[in-house]
């Protein structure tokens, strides 16, 4: 079977070797027997190396009726990442000839009795991903029926033809044969039936076997249809592949090129998920399509269906927005997904599409949201599953206080479209289309963005198109494995290399030259631009996007490559052509001549290409305090040094693909200072950060964090759920540190980057073009920056210095002018007088200044009490607000410290104070009078 329990967990990286699921030979020795008998399983056909494993682990399951399709494990099978881990490990003995052995007695190994079949297979230790073979089912009891024609379950014969039916037992038997629920043909005291019977309708059958002399009969049950005959028809004008409802009236249209004919089963109309030629579907040979209006469907119902292909291959609509799984759904709690429907099981396997009929449309309360400028991005990228422990939509939009209140303006989700399993980073897509249950209902999704929205929060969704796991309905319907989730595509595919085209390949690798995936591709992006009102696409291993290389020529993959820009380029203009203002962001990590042209590609219409851009490496070195080699020089993180013409680098020291920081200061941090400097301790390793975004958020540029670096966190991206440190964790669940924010030292490094983010977004000079970095490899490190549209009270300059060394520095600061100099993060408004711009400043290890020729307005504005105190209401307020004091001065500022709106005169209490051509999101409200200056929250619903 396959187990119950299992979750998928995959990683998509740049470099790594995937295992692969191996078809076993199972054998029983003897092959029939009672639940009490001893019986030897062999199996062969495994290789150990593949996996890279030494030991072959039996995991095994039973079922306790003959009807029961529920499976119950094994005691002995200890953990499916951990076979080890049980009182009775069950390996395999080694034989020595290729094949491996294990003897058992069912009642005593599974400790229970009325045991009706047993199911086996064979993994690695750990039987993650595809370190594991097939299924293995075996009946149990000497009186054993094998129905041995037909091998299918279900027949397609011409009408008026006959269908052969042979079947065997180990002993004497009487048969009777069942068409349609009569019996139709009894043979008696035999071991060998057979039979032939004319096929003119549709006929579901059922053969018993009983034991001669008693009442013990097992049965086997298959159907046949005669060869349906189809209905030539266009599909009918503005319909979509997938589905198109209107009310309780549903047209499904799928794309499948050289299949002979399509049915459709389900829970609908009486279906019961048989295949019936009633429910085959049109053909429009002109588009390669077929299709079928199912009207009369039940309001407001759950409606699951499937496609079966030419009477052998069940899929889900390619293009279902949910899906239903029968591996996954049980572990979904009612609290993250309510009312999800049950999985048909014993009536179909694989996914089912599911849809509600008559469904209400969500209706956004945001209407007027502005993304943010690109230069003013600051994204915080986050894995929902590590995020929040009730790992969904909700959970993530109750702590939006939290990230509002550090500044970000944009959240970067890992994949949220439909992967294998539930516990994953995402980069396992198989339905692009569909909303992954595992976190949340599509209305929960959409009030999640609403309430981002109206806080000022743009969202972008990691999305992966360079490949598709084996559950793909497209890869399933062209591969060679007969439908099933292995093999490879097979080379009528008109998705799917056979072979993947660069070098970084993993799971099964799209053909972006085929006119049908580039139709997959931009339906599927429509898709969740208009369902969802997201803003931005973050597109994973876009090097995959040529059809030029080899899987062994990296060099190739990595060389400029014209098919790939192109169809990049096609794939952006039709985002952009869907929403003009959208954030498209690749994650290509290559070479600049092709960068550039995405980065270059319609920037004078205020669009172009983002790039990720990642300087992990070179700020962890300046954290940990090692310069030698110019192993710190991180001057990348300028979209200038990269040769960008404007700010198309989305920069990053963290993220989901990188080690953490912190990891690596504690662990491997300078400790050779004298006195002693110990980057390895936890204050001093998270002072480092803090250094380090000094001289990150205040470089032009649009940045990026990622989760709960803004608290320094600690645990390696390759901790294992036991506490150690394994490459093969990498995708493993990282602990939870909401607690960190007990800690003065972490929240030391939050309250920086708060201010470093209000600077960054509200003080023009730090979207300035005319900077320079002096980063390169020494430790004393500077930064100039200069607005030279600066007037009256702007800064025009800014200074920052830092050492990054494990001992003090006297660092010459090269002032752009002497005169007074503003050190903007000081609480008492430290100033320097600037008499020569090249007078040495010495800093200690650590320490770091940003100094402005005049003060930051932005950091002016303190959320606390300064003499007075007053209510501001009602609140929320919705066009207008009052305040309960006589006040001169009234400042509304976003969260970021912008100024939103200003109001001065005599104003006596209850004066109303119009807002309404605000966007709605969280404000504060500072006042001004005689008693002095106060600051509250106000909320604009």
């Amino acid at each position: 079977m396959k187990k119950f329990t299992l979750v998928f967990v995959f990683f998509l990286g740049l470099m790594m070797s995937y295992a692969q699921q191996q078809n076993a030979t199972f054998t029983i020795d003897p092959p029939a027997f009672n639940e009490g008998d001893e019986i030897t399983i062999t199996v062969s056909g495994v290789d150990l190396s593949v996996w890279g494993a030494t030991d072959l682990y039996l995991w095994a399951w039973y079922f306790d009726s003959p009807t029961a399709t529920a499976a119950i494990n094994s005691p002995n099978n200890g953990d499916w990442t951990d076979s080890s881990n049980s009182a009775q490990p069950q390996i395999f003995t080694d034989n020595g000839n290729g094949t491996y052995s294990i003897t058992l007695t069912p009642t005593i190994f599974y400790g229970a009795t009325g045991i009706d079949r047993i199911g086996m297979l064979a993994k690695a230790q750990d039987g993650t991903g595809d370190n594991k073979t097939q299924d293995n089912i075996v009946d149990v009891g000497i009186f054993q029926l094998a129905l041995d024609a037909p091998t299918e379950s279900v027949s397609i014969i011409d009408s008026g033809n006959d269908l052969t039916i042979t079947a065997t037992t180990t002993l004497n038997a009487d048969f009777e044969l069942y068409a349609n629920g009569v019996s139709v043909d009894t043979q008696n005291g035999i071991t060998n039936y057979t039979t032939n019977y004319t096929i003119t309708e549709s006929i579901d059958f059922e053969l018993v076997a009983t034991e001669s002399g008693t009442s013990n009969s097992l049965s086997e049950t298959f159907s046949a249809i005669t060869t349906p005959v189809n209905n030539e028809a266009p599909v009918p004008a503005g319909m979509k592949d997938g589905l198109n409802l209107d009310g309780t009236s549903a047209t499904l249209v799928l794309y499948a090129p050289g299949k002979n004919f399509v049915h459709v089963k389900g829970n609908f109309n009486g279906n019961d998920w048989a295949l019936d030629n009633t429910y085959l579907l049109n053909k429009d040979s002109a588009q390669d399509r077929f299709w079928i209006t199912i009207d009369n469907l039940p309001n407001n119902a759950d409606i699951l269906y499937q496609y079966v292909v030419d009477a052998s291959i069940s899929v889900a609509d390619p293009y279902a927005t949910l899906i239903l799984s029968e591996f996954n759904d049980g572990f979904i709690d009612a609290t993250t997904f309510p009312n999800l429907p049950s999985y048909p099981a014993g009536k179909t396997n694989d996914a089912v599409s599911w849809f509600k009929t008559s469904e209400a449309e969500y209706v956004w309360q945001t209407t007027d949201f502005q993304r943010p400028e690109v230069t003013d991005l600051v994204i915080y990228e986050l894995l929902i599953r590590d995020f929040d422990a009730l790992h969904s939509f909700d959970s993530v939009k109750a702590r939006l206080d939290y990230l509002q209140d550090l500044g970000i303006n944009a959240i970067e989700l890992m994949p949220v479209s439909e992967f294998d399993g539930n516990n994953s980073w995402g980069y396992n897509p198989s339905f692009h289309m569909a909303l992954d249950k595992y976190y949340g209902t599509p209305t929960a999704f959409k009030q999640f963005v609403d309430e981002c929205h109206a806080r000022g929060i743009a969202i972008i969704l990691d999305v992966v198109y360079n490949h598709a796991s084996g559950q793909n309905p497209y890869y399933r319907m062209w591969n060679t494995s007969g439908g099933g989730y292995g093999g490879q595509a097979s080379a009528d595919s008109p998705f799917f290399n056979q072979t993947a085209t660069h070098s970084f390949s993993v799971f099964n690798d799209f053909d972006h030259s085929k006119q049908a995936t580039q139709d997959y591709v931009k339906r599927t992006v429509e898709y969740w631009i208009e369902e969802y009102n997201i803003d931005g696409f973050r597109w994973d291993l876009t090097k995959g996007f040529t059809q030029n290389c080899t899987a062994s020529d990296d060099s190739c993959t990595n060389a400029f490559q014209q098919d790939r820009v192109d169809i990049l380029k096609e794939y952006a203009d039709y985002q952009w052509a869907v929403n003009p203002d959208f954030y498209v962001i690749f994650e290509h990590l290559g070479r600049i001549t092709e960068e550039k042209e995405w980065a270059d590609y319609r920037a004078n219409e205020g669009k172009g290409i983002l790039l990720w851009n990642k300087q992990t490496d070179p700020y962890n070195e300046s954290t940990m305090g090692y310069h030698d080699g110019g192993k710190s020089n991180f001057s990348g993180v300028s979209y200038k040094v990269k040769g960008f013409d404007g700010p198309s680098a989305i920069s990053y020291m963290e993220s989901h693909d990188e080690e953490r920081l912190m990891y690596k200061n504690v662990q491997f941090g300078n400790d050779t200072s004298a006195p002693a400097y110990d980057v390895t301790e936890l204050s001093t390793a998270l002072d480092r950060v803090e250094l380090a975004g000094a001289f990150y958020f205040t470089i032009p540029g649009p940045k990026m964090i990622w989760q709960f670096g803004e608290l320094g966190y600690g645990f390696s991206i390759n901790r294992c759920e036991d506490g150690s440190i394994d490459n093969g964790c990498r995708t493993n669940p990282k602990p939870i540190r909401w607690d960190y924010l007990n800690v003065t030292d972490r929240t030391d490094v939050y309250d920086l980057y708060t201010k470093l983010i209000r600077l960054k977004l509200n003080d023009k000079i730090f979207k300035t073009d005319n900077f320079t970095l002096s980063v390169s490899s020494t430790a004393d490190k500077k930064i100039h920056l200069t607005d030279d549209t600066a007037t009256g009270d702007e800064i025009k300059h800014v200074t920052i210095i830092g050492n990054f060394d494990v001992d003090p520095l006297d660092i010459d600061p090269e002032f752009q002018e002497i005169g007074t100099w503003y050190d903007l993060l000081s609480d008492t408004g430290e100033t320097i007088d600037v008499t020569d711009v090249n007078a040495l400043i010495t800093l200690q290890p650590g320490e770091f200044k940003i100094f402005g020729n005049q003060e930051s307005v932005t950091l002016g504005i303190e959320d606390v009490i300064k003499g007075a105190s007053f209510d501001a209401y009602p609140n929320p307020a919705q066009t207008a607000f009052s305040i309960n004091e006589s006040v001169q001065k009234v400042s509304v500022y976003t969260i970021t410290g912008a100024l939103a709106k200003k109001f001065e005169g005599d104003f006596q209490p209850g004066t109303s104070f119009e807002i309404g051509e605000l966007s709605r999101g969280l404000y504060l409200v500072q006042i001004q009078n005689e008693k002095g200056i106060a600051t509250t929250k106000l909320s604009l619903n």
